[in-house]
């Protein structure tokens, strides 16, 4: 990892498309100088993960404003693990009820960001975790 740019996929699974959000959290990680694709809005569960497995990603963001995120997460995360890329580091965002963090931490997301988070602290929190894991 010396030297080679971080990866990261952002994309909104699901009938959500609300974007805004999503945006600026790639926009941010590009600014911080990681390689950021945009998947868009409207996602499949086996979509992203296919895009991982190509861009070899190591950071995947996930927004969700329209709920359903639990049961979203619990597939999504099984089928990262049904593939082996456990070692992708998974940051969730969006309106997601506070009692819904720790379960989204237990199943394997490394962080959850709420509306008002700073941008740059998503993107330092992305590049501390990566280098560490690297």
């Amino acid at each position: 990892m010396a030297g080679e740019k971080i990866k990261a996929l952002t994309a909104k699974i699901g009938l959500d498309d609300h974007y805004r959000g999503i945006i600026a959290v790639t926009e941010a990680l590009r600014d911080a100088g990681m390689e950021v694709v945009y998947l868009g809005t409207g996602q499949r569960i086996d979509g992203v993960i296919k895009a991982a497995i190509q861009e070899d990603a190591d950071v995947i963001g996930l927004s969700f404003l329209c709920g359903g995120h639990v049961e979203i997460m619990q597939r999504f995360m099984s089928r990262l693990h049904e593939h082996h890329l456990d070692h992708i580091l998974v940051l969730a965002g969006g309106v997601i009820p506070e009692e819904d963090i720790p379960e989204l931490k237990e199943i394997g997301i490394a962080e959850v960001f709420l509306p008002g988070s700073r941008l740059d602290d998503i993107a330092k929190y992305a590049l501390e975790k990566v280098k560490r894991r690297g």
